[in-house]
C-alpha cells in the first residue's frame, strides 16, 4: 500500500529502444498521472549501447526511479503459431529452447531462449525490462481488420519482414526472415531475361525466318544517313566543353548516388517480395496450415518502401495491396503504455 502511495509522487518514464540495419532509435515518453507530459527522441549510428545513447536515456532515467526499458525483439529465431494448446505446438515447432507466451488465448509466438540471453547481455547497461514481438505490434496495428475475412499482414522494418495471415482474428501461419546483406536481383532477372529469350528463339526456330521479309536497302540508307551527321565544328566548342566539366562531374555524381539509393532500394523491395512469394507458397503447401486462397496484403510500412514492391505483389501474386505508414517507436510504447496498465 505505502508502495502505491510513494509510487504516486513521481512520473513513470517509458524507454522504447529500436534496433534498425546499423543505427539505434531511442524514443522516450515521461508519464504523470494525467498522462504524457513529455517526450524525446534520437538515433545514434551504433547497435550497442555507447556512452552517447547512455547519456541520453539517463537524462530522463534519473529523474524517476520508476523507469521501464522496452525493446522490439530483433531475434533471427522467432516466430509465430497457429495455437495456445501445449498439446499441439510441437506440431508446428519444438519449443523446447525457446521462450514463448499465448496472445489473446488463441496464438502464440516465440523467440530462442539463447537470443533473448543474447539481447539482455547486449544491453545489461541500461537493463531490460519488456522484449516485445513484433508480431504483437503487427496483430496491435491491424486490430481494426484481422478480425474479418482471410487476408496477410506484413510488418516491414529495415532488418527484417515479420508476415502473418489471420482469418476471423484467428492465426493461421507466420513466418519471420532476416533481409540479407548484398542482395542482388541482377543474376536473378538476368536468368528470368535468358529464359524468356530461349523460349522466344525456340518459337522463331518452329515457325521459319522469312528472309523475304527482311529489307536490307532500307538498312543501308540508314547507315548513309548517319554517316551525314556533322563533326564538332572546332576545337574552341571541345574547350568550351571542358570549362564546364567540374560543374557536371558534380552533377553526374550526385545522379550516381541517387541510381545507387534507386538501385538499393529495388534490391531490397525486390528480396521482400521474394520472400513473401516463399512464405505464401509454403502456406499453400503445408499441410499442417489451413490455406485457402489469398486475395488481399496488409503493408505496414515502417521504413518507406518503393511503389516496385506493391507493383510485384500485384502483378506476380495478383494480390490488392494496401499499405499503411507505422511509426515503430510509439507503436512499441503503446505496448509498454498496455503492460504498465496506462492506457
Amino acid at each position: 500500500m505505502f508502495a502505491k502511495i510513494l509510487e504516486a509522487f513521481y512520473v513513470k518514464v517509458l524507454v522504447n529502444i529500436i534496433l534498425k540495419q546499423s543505427t539505434t532509435v531511442v524514443y522516450i515518453e515521461v508519464h504523470s498521472k494525467k498522462g504524457a507530459i513529455n517526450s524525446a527522441h534520437a538515433e545514434f549510428d551504433t547497435l550497442e549501447p555507447n556512452e552517447k545513447m547512455l547519456d541520453f536515456i539517463e537524462q530522463y532515467t534519473r529523474e524517476s526511479p520508476y523507469y521501464y526499458i522496452a525493446l522490439l525483439d530483433i531475434s533471427s529465431l522467432q516466430g509465430a503459431l497457429p495455437t495456445c494448446s501445449k498439446a499441439k505446438l510441437p506440431e508446428y515447432y519444438d519449443l523446447s529452447s525457446c521462450d514463448y507466451k499465448c496472445y489473446d488465448g488463441k496464438w502464440t509466438y516465440y523467440t530462442a531462449t539463447s537470443e533473448i540471453m543474447e539481447i539482455q547481455k547486449r544491453f545489461e547497461e541500461p537493463g531490460i525490462d519488456f522484449i516485445f514481438s513484433p508480431f504483437v505490434i503487427l496483430a496491435k496495428f491491424f486490430e481494426d481488420k484481422i478480425a474479418g475475412s482471410l487476408a496477410l499482414y506484413v510488418l516491414v522494418c529495415d532488418r527484417y519482414i515479420s508476415l502473418a495471415i489471420f482469418e476471423e482474428g484467428a492465426l493461421r501461419f507466420a513466418e519471420h526472415l532476416e533481409m540479407e546483406e548484398g542482395f542482388n536481383t541482377e543474376d536473378i532477372l538476368e536468368n528470368e531475361e535468358i529464359e524468356e529469350e530461349e523460349n522466344a528463339f525456340d518459337l522463331d526456330m518452329e515457325d521459319g525466318i522469312d528472309l523475304e521479309s527482311l529489307d536490307v536497302d532500307d538498312e543501308a540508307s540508314e547507315l548513309e544517313e548517319f554517316g551525314d551527321i556533322e563533326d564538332l565544328d572546332s576545337l574552341e566548342e571541345i574547350e568550351e566543353f571542358d570549362e564546364s566539366k567540374d560543374l557536371e562531374e558534380e552533377l553526374l555524381e550526385s545522379e550516381d548516388s541517387l541510381e545507387d539509393a534507386a538501385e538499393e532500394s529495388f534490391n531490397n523491395d525486390y528480396q521482400r517480395f521474394s520472400f513473401i512469394q516463399t512464405a505464401v507458397d509454403h502456406y499453400y503447401k503445408d499441410d499442417r496450415y489451413e490455406s485457402n486462397f489469398l486475395e488481399n496484403i496488409y503493408i505496414a510500412d515502417a521504413i518507406g518502401v518503393s511503389k516496385d514492391l506493391k507493383k510485384y505483389l500485384e502483378e506476380e501474386m495478383f494480390l490488392n495491396v494496401y499499405i499503411r505508414h507505422i511509426e515503430i517507436d510509439a507503436e512499441l510504447c503503446e505496448l509498454t503504455r498496455e503492460e504498465l496498465g496506462l492506457v
